[in-house]
């Protein structure tokens, strides 16, 4: 297993983790920080420390995404290609003629009413 596909094996890992943490938060104060601590009761650490812990988990799981994606740069690959385009290379383009059989009459009738 080449060290490009070990990236793209945490870069799927962590993008799914981010899905996670970001659908759990809900933005008006319920989802999984209220039932941590809501109703009066300390549960956990309480609903501060539960919606710290998202938060903070969530920047560093977005910045280990950007890390992750910017590091597999380096980890393709590149030693057999060339840098240079093969769009831009002129001299293998081939034309070829197309093939016209002149025994069919190509006109088009002419009604003259």
């Amino acid at each position: 297993m080449g060290s490009f596909s070990i990236f793209l094996v945490l870069i799927v890992l962590v993008a799914f983790l981010l899905v996670v943490v970001i659908m759990v938060q809900n933005p008006k104060g319920g989802g999984l920080s209220s039932s941590f601590g809501g109703g009066g009761t300390q549960q956990l650490g309480g609903v501060k420390k539960t919606t710290d812990f998202l938060d903070k988990s969530t920047w560093a799981l977005a910045v280990m995404l950007v890390l992750l994606i910017l590091a597999s740069n380096f980890a393709i690959d590149n030693s057999n290609q060339t840098l240079e385009s093969k769009a831009l290379n002129t001299e293998e383009i081939e034309t070829q003629a197309l093939p016209f059989d002149n025994s069919q009459d190509l006109t088009l009738p002419v009604d003259n009413n």
